[in-house]
């Protein structure tokens, strides 16, 4: 059982601002009322502009996060666009691989890189929510869907099985002190999405943010990115990822369908959707363009030929990412997705 949650900023210092104050609270609230000590890594909270100039500092909480042996639960404060930056830090000289505990860790967004340096050292994390988008959410309380899964992480140190949520709400346009208490809109969700292939599969679920994946694989908007991820290897070649289900979603940024597709051609090129079991979509924050990108991956995909003779399995709607509400999926175990039952189910 999770007795102390440390929490970490390893991509953007925004829960260090006075502005975020107010959902800050909130969080640390909820997860005392759970019965959780809160401990904040020592750089954590020292804002945007420390953190954005001192990645070292970044790297050096996430370390000391593995090391502190109170620490039950590494939770990542928010997503940002640079904890690749981390990377030398990290595996330089082994630091990562030396500091390394087994306790669960969790984050979503441009965590993905820090979920693929994990993986890369053999830890199972969990991916999809975060301390500033979950536990502060201003509603008056956490979104009950997301709920369960956090709540099923602090008190087995796993998640079981994920079904899908009844509802999927409306991105808030406002976050000040004021929409404190205000709930979020929501609509009826319909379920699991089977958009073609197989209806049941199974492997060991690892992916996440497409603009992440993109950017690590390209360079994206820092150019560097690419090429510490090759000098770290931080993107698993394609034997690695050989009988894996690859999870795909989209940020806040709602790309347009067209950086699908080419993520897609960069996933083919790699050997990785020749490799897989089969992918997951989650579904895209608003609902923008959620028929177009199910398009784009269908292309992508294409007929890439299956040991079952049928084209690899794609389910889409998922909440997990940027969506909400979000579930929690475990990285680095057995899973299997059944689509006519809707459930994916983990072997822990």
């Amino acid at each position: 059982m999770i007795k102390t949650v440390g929490i970490v900023s390893l991509s953007r210092g925004i829960i260090g601002e006075p502005f975020v104050r107010h959902e800050f609270d909130l969080g640390v609230r909820r997860l005392e009322e759970m019965g959780l000590k809160v401990k904040f890594l020592p750089h954590a909270l020292k804002g945007i502009d420390y953190l954005k100039n001192h990645p070292e500092k970044r790297a050096e909480d996430l370390l000391e996060a593995f090391r502190d042996p109170e620490i039950d639960l590494i939770l990542c404060a928010i997503g940002g666009d640079d904890t690749f930056r981390l990377a030398p830090y990290l595996f330089e000289h082994g630091e990562l691989a030396a500091a390394l505990r087994p306790k669960p860790f969790l984050g979503f967004s441009d965590t993905t890189v820090n979920h693929l340096m994990l993986h890369k050292l053999g830890l199972p994390s969990f991916y999809g929510q975060s301390f500033l988008a979950d536990l502060c959410e201003l509603d008056k309380d956490m979104l009950p869907y997301t709920r369960r899964y956090f709540e099923e992480l602090v008190r087995t140190g796993t998640i079981r099985a994920v079904t899908p949520s009844p509802v999927w709400y409306e991105e808030r346009t406002e976050w000040g002190p004021e929409q404190v208490g205000v709930p979020r809109i929501a609509h009826p969700n319909t379920g699991f999405e089977l958009l073609q292939g197989a209806p049941v599969f199974e492997g060991k679920i690892l992916g996440g943010c497409i603009e992440s994946l993109y950017d690590l694989l390209t360079g994206g908007r820092y150019g560097s990115e690419a090429e510490i991820c090759q000098r770290y290897g931080l993107f698993p070649d394609a034997e690695d990822w050989k009988g894996r289900i690859l999870l795909l979603e989209s940020s806040e940024e709602k790309p347009g369908p067209a950086l699908y597709e080419k993520v897609l051609v960069l996933l083919k090129e790699r050997g990785v959707l020749s490799a897989v079991s089969g992918l997951l979509l989650g579904k895209p924050m608003d609902g923008t363009f959620e028929e177009e990108y199910k398009q784009a991956v269908l292309r992508g995909v294409g007929d890439l030929p299956t040991a079952n003779g049928l084209p690899l399995s794609v389910v889409a709607n998922l909440s997990i990412g940027h969506a909400t509400p979000r579930c929690i999926l475990p990285f680095g175990v057995d899973a299997r997705v059944d689509a006519e039952r809707q459930i994916i189910e983990f072997n822990v």
